[in-house]
């Protein structure tokens, strides 16, 4: 499992002209299923991101997480992550979990993050063309994989 984890003051997903996720102040997370995900990796991974902390406090800092600002979080899903592009110039993207698999855990993913937080989580459409829409804030913008 891959996460590219942005903190962001605002951020959206639009598929076909409707917006299907927005916040403002939080987390933009584009996630990467692989093919030998497990259930325990997942929770590792939603653990991590609710307590990842890379929001600033009095201090200007890095301190705080998304759960003590009480921000949002965008989950989109993106395969392209695990494009391997080692040989030639066409990503191949072999180590990708299959869309039966990725989605059902892209979902349980989601659902952990409502069910273990109080925090708005909201997200693109699986598998559609998506157009989103960031301001990160910092820049700050980390990799988590497990």
């Amino acid at each position: 499992m891959k996460a590219v984890v942005q903190r962001v003051s605002q951020a959206s997903v639009t598929v076909n002209g409707t917006i299907t996720g927005s916040i403002d102040n939080g987390l933009l997370v584009l996630l990467a299923i692989h093919k030998d995900d497990t259930p325990e990796q997942l929770v590792w991974m939603a653990d991590k991101l609710l307590r990842l902390r890379i929001f600033r406090d009095e201090e200007d800092k890095m301190n705080r997480s998304v759960q003590d600002v009480n921000g949002g979080i965008l989950v989109v899903s993106q395969f392209t992550l695990y494009g391997d592009v080692r040989k030639g110039t066409r990503p191949s993207f072999i180590e990708s979990a299959p869309p039966e698999k990725a989605e059902s855990m892209y979902n349980d993913f989601v659902n952990y993050l409502k069910k273990h937080s109080t925090l708005r989580v909201e997200t693109g459409i699986f598998g559609a063309m998506m157009d989103v829409q960031l301001t990160n804030d910092g820049p700050v913008t980390i990799i988590l994989e497990r």
